[in-house]
C-alpha cells in the first residue's frame, strides 16, 4: 500500500491577471479554486496512473473542510486528523511571470503528531510505501520529518521517500529513506552553491546525499531534464520533453508518482526516471495534474 502524508495540505487559488502592477488594483481574467499540498498532490497524481492510496495529514477549519471535501469529490482514499487553527490558502499569480503566495498552515501539536504516528504504526506493513512531501506550519521544526521516521523505525521494510527543502529533508536521511527528490535550486542551497553545477558535480553532489543516507537520489532541473543516482551504482540522465510551460504546480509531485507507479511495475531505474520525467513534463504543459494518456503520450515523444 501507498500512504501519503502532507503536514501543511492547503486550498489553492488560481487567478490570471494580465499584466499584473504593483500598488494598483488588478482584475482577473481567469480563477479556479484547487486542494494542494505535495503529498495529497502525490496521492492525486498515483490514482490517475491507477495506484492505490491512502493520503494521511492534517487539516484544520473551514478550509480544512473544503479540503475534505475536494479530495472526497475527487474519489481520493483520505484520512486526514483534525488541529487548531486553519488549513492554509495559497494564491497562486498568473501574469508575465508566475507568482506565488503561500499561507503559514494550521497550528498541529506534538500531541497531533503522536495521533499521526499510533495511525502509520496500524497501518504500514513490509513492503508499504510512505511519501512524505512539502513543508511543515510555523508550530514544527525542521526536524519534524525525522521525528516521525524515528516513530517508525522499528517498523521493517517500509519504503519511505521524502520530498522537503533544507534540513528538513537532510535531517531525515540518517533513516535511509529509498528515495529522495531534491530539485536543483534545493540542491544547491544544501550545499552552499552559488551556481548551478555541470551534469558531473550534480551527480556528486546526490552522491554526497547517498553518503548521508539516501539510497536513491532524483534531481529534478525543470526543463533541463532530471538526474538521478541509484542504490545500484548507476548515475542516470533523462532529458526534458520540450513544450509549452502551463503550470509548474504538482510537477515534482507527478515525478515521484511517475517514479514509484513505473517503478513497482519494471524495478528498473532508468525506466522509473523516464518516466517520472514525462509524468513531471506533461503536469508542466497542462493547468491540472496529468492523466496517464496525457504521460505516456509525453513518454512516446522522448524515446
Amino acid at each position: 500500500m501507498i500512504y501519503t502524508v502532507t503536514f501543511n495540505p492547503s486550498l489553492d487559488y488560481y487567478v490570471q491577471v494580465n499584466n499584473i502592477k504593483s500598488g494598483m488594483v488588478n482584475r482577473t481574467t481567469a480563477e479556479r479554486l484547487a486542494v494542494g499540498g505535495k503529498g495529497i498532490n502525490v496521492s492525486l497524481a498515483l490514482q490517475n496512473l491507477g495506484n492505490e492510496t491512502l493520503a494521511l495529514g492534517f487539516v484544520a477549519g473551514f478550509t480544512g473542510e473544503a479540503i475534505r471535501g475536494k479530495v472526497t469529490k475527487l474519489g481520493l482514499n483520505h484520512d486526514f486528523i483534525e488541529v487548531e487553527g486553519q488549513s492554509r490558502i495559497n494564491v497562486k499569480i498568473k501574469s508575465n511571470t508566475e507568482t506565488d503566495i503561500n499561507g503559514v498552515g494550521a497550528k498541529i501539536s506534538e500531541q497531533d503528531v503522536e495521533k499521526l504516528v499510533r495511525k502509520l504504526k496500524r497501518l504500514l506493513h513490509e513492503g508499504d510505501w510512505l511519501i512524505v512531501c512539502g513543508s511543515v506550519p510555523a508550530t514544527l521544526d525542521e526536524n519534524a520529518y525525522a521525528n516521525l521516521f524515528k516513530a517508525l523505525k522499528n517498523k521493517r521494510g517500509i519504503n519511505f521517500v521524502v520530498d522537503a527543502c533544507g534540513k528538513l529533508l537532510t535531517n531525515t536521511l540518517q533513516y535511509k529513506p529509498f528515495l529522495i527528490k531534491p530539485n536543483i535550486y534545493e540542491m544547491c542551497e544544501i550545499f552552499n552553491l552559488t551556481s548551478i553545477p555541470d551534469l558531473e558535480g550534480i551527480y556528486s553532489c546526490a552522491r554526497k546525499l547517498q553518503d548521508m543516507g539516501a539510497r536513491n537520489v532524483i534531481i529534478s532541473m525543470g526543463n533541463a531534464g532530471a538526474a538521478m543516482v541509484s542504490e545500484t551504482h548507476q548515475s542516470i540522465y533523462v532529458r526534458a520533453a520540450r513544450g509549452q510551460l502551463v503550470n509548474s504546480v504538482g510537477a515534482g509531485d507527478s515525478m515521484i508518482a511517475g517514479f514509484i507507479h513505473e517503478y513497482l511495475k519494471s524495478g528498473n531505474y532508468f525506466s522509473s526516471l523516464n518516466y517520472a520525467t514525462a509524468a513531471g513534463s506533461a503536469c508542466a504543459f497542462t493547468k491540472n495534474l496529468a492523466t496517464k494518456e496525457q504521460i505516456e503520450y509525453i513518454e512516446s515523444l522522448m524515446l
